[in-house]
């Protein structure tokens, strides 16, 4: 192919997939892939300057204007913006901006990269008269009657303190998004309808948005940060960024707490870094970074191009959705029995890494997202989460591809499975299934558990085929000589296994305690028993009442263990690992914890006090710590019974609500630390 026709068949595929997400709110790739399209053009562009149109997709701002809704023309042009993405092009950028100001140094100003649809609502003497779309950058959609159902925008401006005149014309620009609660609940509601869920809270605003009916989208919950300003008569002149932000603010409109200010492109860097880190720390999506120049002056010397401003970028995150194909859908068994059905995939790079295989959690699921064996599908990665299907691409799906049919058999020991009435699982019940046994025993040297290094599921597939294993409390008996008759094990990697296996007899309590795979008895309760107990023989004594009366059991977590403890074959299971030598916890740490206790004073007793964000001096395990140490109760949910509620930086939106609703106290980290001290909320 030609480059010609290579560059004209880009600029048809671009065009075709603007139209699907700007147009249609129904894509078919992710943003990555799409990004990726546009990038290989514009280099094409750049390199063979002959090849570039100037109707070219590289040249153009969004999308083509839907005919559903009355067009409206922007003031202002509400422009895109260029992307970085690595650390290498963001400093390319910077060095561009250096040169274009001729030496003047830059004030950075970096905001979240919102995963929404952008927005111009427009006030005329103070009252809310208009909302527009994007669109192309030139005209966009009238969307007002639903923009006008979401709660963070007002009807008519605040009057600014001091008796300031209200601007005869103003114009915030920002996006429109859905929270991760709100999508929660709007998936909640479309399963219990029979509906098929939605995507992702991306997709859902959008389609929001563009409901003919405005009470369906007043029903979405819609929420709405603002970061621009774009027509202003009567108002101010500002000479910055943040100016104009603090402006906006003084009306009412949201302004997100999580912009900053650097003077150094390395601490721009470091930002990004961090927030792709701890994107999932919030109740909304974000896939970057923006980053502005401060100062207004310095943006005009740099200008625009034909689609962006040169004193913008946004530097885009590692992609956490992408398409692929679904090779075939096939079952596996847990521990529990609980037979899971899984996708097979084409492998893609996605949220880090490449994922040839993904969840489809349940029978239900399967049905519910309609998927099906040689469809492109869309698979999701976000951080540490197990990669899933979200669902299929439906205008892509073969002519001829038949539903997947759920399969009545265990695929590993060929009994019936079974679907309990009223469950969504299904599961094999055969007690011995092989499946279950291999899972069991991998379960209980997982990370997350004994954390034996070297112990994978293929290893215990090796060892157990072989009969060297036949329950986890065996893998204490294993010998290097046994090890080596395996295929490809050799002495030296049979030996640092063995060590493995000896060296987690050490590991605390807690991790033990959730090795055995005892249902609903996962680290957190675990952690929570062992902290009141100290060893595993006081645990094994008490009463359903007296372990369901600790902080973060419960009574069907206690009748659970009770139950398992009280079995003959559990009882004999656990001397076993007696005997090995594993640790049962520490007998004299009751009287060490009644001494330490004895040494703080127990200004919380018996009081619940909730923390949520990031505080200066204290993490997560430090704040509840300090909490409990002085005989208070650390829960992670707020309710009528908590004494406040501890708000560092980025809190949980949940949390924050829930507490202003039922009237909790709110604490800065400050008022914490008096608390702590005092047992009394401050004025």
């Amino acid at each position: 192919m030609s480059l010609e026709a290579h560059a004209e068949e880009l600029r048809v595929q671009i065009a075709h997939h603007n139209e699907r997400y700007h147009t249609l709110d129904d894509p078919e790739i992710s943003d990555a892939e799409y990004d990726t399209l546009v990038r290989e053009l514009r280099q094409l562009e750049e390199d063979h300057p002959e090849l570039a149109h100037e109707d070219s997709p590289t040249r153009q701002v969004g999308g083509a204007i839907s005919t559903t809704f009355d067009p409206v023309e922007h003031r202002v042009p509400m422009m895109s913006l260029d992307n970085a993405m690595d650390a290498e092009e963001l400093s390319a950028w910077a060095d561009r901006v250096t040169k274009g100001l001729e030496g003047d140094a830059p004030t950075f100003v970096c905001e979240l990269k919102f995963d929404g649809l952008a927005i111009n609502l427009r006030f005329e003497d103070g009252q809310f008269v208009q909302a527009a779309t994007r669109g192309d950058g030139h005209v966009g959609e009238d969307v007002t009657a639903n923009v006008a159902t979401i709660d963070d925008v007002p009807e008519r401006l605040a009057e600014p303190a001091g008796g300031s005149a209200l601007p005869s014309v103003l114009e915030v620009r920002g996006e429109v998004y859905m929270t991760g609660s709100s999508f929660e609940q709007l998936n909640e509601r479309a399963l219990a309808a029979g509906d098929k869920p939605f995507v992702n809270p991306r997709n859902s605003a959008a389609g929001s948005l563009r409901q003919k009916d405005s009470s369906v989208t007043a029903r979405r919950n819609l929420s709405f940060w603002s970061y621009q300003l774009g027509e202003v008569v009567g108002g101010p002149v500002f000479d910055s960024h943040v100016a104009m932000l603090e402006y906006a603010a003084v009306f009412g409109f949201p302004v997100n707490e999580n912009i900053r200010t650097f003077n150094t492109i390395e601490e721009v860097a470091a930002h990004c870094t961090y927030w792709q880190e701890h994107r999932h720390d919030l109740d909304y999506e974000i896939d970057g970074v923006v980053i502005k120049l401060d100062d207004v002056a310095q943006r005009e010397r740099l200008g625009v191009t034909s689609r962006a401003p040169r004193w913008a970028i946004a530097y885009k995150f590692p992609p956490e959705e992408r398409t692929t194909k679904l090779l075939e859908i096939q079952v596996s068994v847990g521990r529990t029995g609980r037979a899971t059905p899984f996708a097979v995939l084409e492998p893609v790079f996605v949220g880090g890494s490449t994922v040839g295989m993904a969840t489809l959690h349940n029978q239900d699921q399967v049905a519910v997202k309609g998927v099906r064996p040689g469809d492109t599908v869309v698979v999701r990665k976000a951080g540490d989460v197990i990669p899933e299907v979200v669902g299929p691409v439906l205008n892509l799906r073969p002519a001829k591809s038949k539903p997947w049919v759920f399969p009545s058999d265990c695929p590993r020991c060929g009994n019936p499975l079974v679907r309990p009435e009223g469950e969504a699982d299904t599961r094999c019940v055969a007690p011995d299934c092989p499946a279950q046994r291999d899972q069991k025993i991998a379960y209980f040297a997982s990370r997350g558990a004994m954390d034996i290094e070297g112990l994978g599921e293929q290893m215990v597939e090796k060892l157990t085929a072989t009969e060297f294993v036949h329950d986890p409390a065996d893998l204490y008996s294993l010998t290097v000589d046994q090890l080596v008759e395996l295929e490809r094990i050799g002495e030296t990697s049979a030996t640092n296994l063995v060590d493995a296996i000896q060296a987690s007899k050490a590991q605390p309590l807690p991790r033990f305690l959730t090795a055995l795979g005892v249902r609903h008895l996962g680290p957190a309760a675990s952690l929570a028993l062992t902290n009141e107990f100290h060893t595993l023989d006081t645990i094994m004594s008490k009463s359903t009442e007296e372990l369901a009366a600790v902080d973060g059991v419960g009574e069907v977590i206690a009748n659970t263990i009770v139950t398992w403890f009280d079995q003959k074959s559990n009882k004999a299971y656990i001397e076993r690992f007696r005997e090995a030598g594993v640790n049962f916890g520490d007998p004299n740490a009751a009287l060490e914890a009644e001494r330490a206790r004895a040494a703080i004073s127990q200004t919380l007793e018996g009081r619940a006090v909730v923390v949520t964000g990031t505080l200066a001096n204290y993490n997560r395990e430090a704040a509840a710590e300090a909490i409990t140490s002085r005989g208070g109760k650390s829960p992670g949910g707020v309710s009528k019974k908590t004494l406040a509620l501890v708000v560092g930086d980025s809190p949980g939106a949940s949390k924050l609500k829930k507490a202003e609703s039922l009237g909790v106290p709110i604490l800065d980290e400050a008022g914490f630390e008096s608390l702590l001290a005092t047992g009394e909320l401050p004025e």
